[in-house]
């Protein structure tokens, strides 16, 4: 049977499923270090570093006996319901902990929990317009600031208040030497202090369980550039100035990129909830309004990014606006990947929805019949916050694949082919084309590494 590692003690599955209630105060993620020569486990180091800070959690909080001071999986083969425990401690533990080194960065595993954690913080901001950064780094083996992909390197976090030892060496360097022995408890308890406190700081809400089988990772596809890649999010909606005979201006702004449609579940506008998406898949988001862009058409023109578009239907009740967007769907624009938030708890919706669903697919056919299945349902409407949450990582790299296919490519010096064909522009440190996952027709995987 396969055994998770909770609280500093090995617990069988059927254990792990009586205390499901409680909530770890942290998750250690980790890459796996493949073993060597028939030595022993090179892992077992990381499993001392999480028993020594599940006592000092213990320590300085009030848990019972029993409940999880924290989790980590120390299996790296898949199981039955492995990916399914994995989703469901992401979402209810209270501080994320990723243990940096140059493979954590380089795992497309370790990628997708910090993927499924950092969802939670921005739902939590979307609905409540507070930040809630519970993601607390551990220096394993330190890597140099230029090799970390954006999410890690926008953390606000301090090694050095840890001791410069441990900045200089990591963990790593500290437990393995009996020298530093001083330095590693000082590091670990520090650590441990820093969890306590930002989860009864922060106290990050629980949040659905992320499938693993399809979560992207935060520092982007395999084999991918560290920096991370522009990506454009463009919002076609108008403003309360502007509004159509029968829309309420409850859900706009003074302009396009204040429009909430989730609101009032959602009190963030949409375009920076969708900043927070793209930048969470290692990308740099630009934000643009549909007016202002459609007076400089790409056209047949080379690329300059991808792009989301975020149209709301009631934008189409503006005949300009509406020829605009007519002209923009009638040029061979792949790389831009159409979505539609439609809140359906959202009564003007409902009653218009079927004169606006029409006028939609008259304006924009193309937009409307591109891409994979999810595309095409993204474009349809997009009913909830959690919705969009879920299906815009999809869309993004569809539009990303589709930028890749497009950007103009220049051929190797010398006119040779030893070489692959070399990109140009913001994405050209970038070669490797992603692949991209549709849930209806990919095989679910059946084994996960850490490597």
């Amino acid at each position: 049977m396969r055994v998770l590692t909770q609280d500093g003690g090995r617990v069988h599955a059927t254990t792990q499923q009586r205390a499901a209630d409680h909530r770890p105060y942290f998750f250690l993620s980790y890459a796996h270090t493949p073993g060597y020569g028939g030595g022993t486990d090179p892992d077992m180091w990381v499993e001392r570093l999480f028993h020594d800070l599940c006592g000092h959690v213990m320590a300085m909080t009030d848990l019972p006996a029993g409940a999880p001071a924290g989790f980590i999986d120390r299996e790296i083969r898949s199981g039955e319901g492995w990916s399914e425990r994995l989703g469901e401690v992401l979402a209810t533990c209270r501080v994320f902990v990723p243990l940096f080194s140059p493979r954590y960065f380089a795992s497309e595993m370790c990628g997708k929990e910090w993927y499924a954690f950092a969802q939670r913080a921005i739902h939590h901001r979307a609905r409540s317009n507070q930040r809630a950064e519970a993601i607390v780094p551990a220096l394993w083996v330190p890597v140099p600031p230029s090799q970390l992909p954006g999410p890690a390197e926008r953390l606000q976090f301090n090694h050095r208040d840890f001791g410069d030892r441990y900045v200089s060496d990591g963990l790593y360097g500290l437990i393995k030497l009996r020298l530093f022995a001083e330095e590693y408890e000082r590091a670990v308890y520090e650590l441990a202090k820093r969890i306590v406190n930002v989860a009864d700081t922060i106290r990050l809400g629980t949040g659905r369980p992320v499938d693993y089988r399809m979560a992207p990772s935060a520092f982007g596809p395999p084999n991918s550039t560290v920096s991370p890649r522009p990506m454009q999010v463009t919002i076609a909606a108008p403003t309360r100035h502007e509004l159509p005979e029968g829309r309420s201006d409850e859900y706009y702004g003074d302009t396009p990129q204040d429009w909430n449609p989730y609101h009032p579940a959602a009190v963030r506008p949409l375009a920076y909830v969708a900043e927070d998406l793209v930048r969470s898949l290692n990308y740099q988001a630009t934000i643009a309004s549909f007016d202002e862009e459609s007076g400089h058409p790409e056209g047949k023109q080379t690329p300059s990014r991808p792009e989301i578009l975020l149209v709301d239907r009631w934008a189409l009740q503006d005949e300009e606006r509406r020829q605009r967007l007519a002209a923009f769907d009638a040029e061979d624009r792949p790389w831009v990947t159409m979505v539609v938030p439609w809140n359906r708890e959202d009564l003007e919706n409902r009653v218009a929805e079927a004169e606006l669903t029409e006028k939609l697919e008259q304006t924009m056919p193309a937009k409307m019949r591109q891409g994979r299945a999810f595309c095409r349902a993204a474009a349809k409407g997009v009913p909830s916050m959690e919705a969009f949450g879920q299906i815009l990582p999809q869309v993004v790299e569809v539009a990303a694949q589709q930028y890749l296919r497009h950007a103009t490519v220049y051929p190797p010096a010398g006119g040779g082919h030893t070489e692959r064909t070399r990109l140009t522009g913001p994405m050209a440190q970038t070669d490797h084309l992603p692949e991209t996952h549709d849930p209806a027709t990919d095989a679910e995987d059946t084994d996960d590494h850490r490597s």
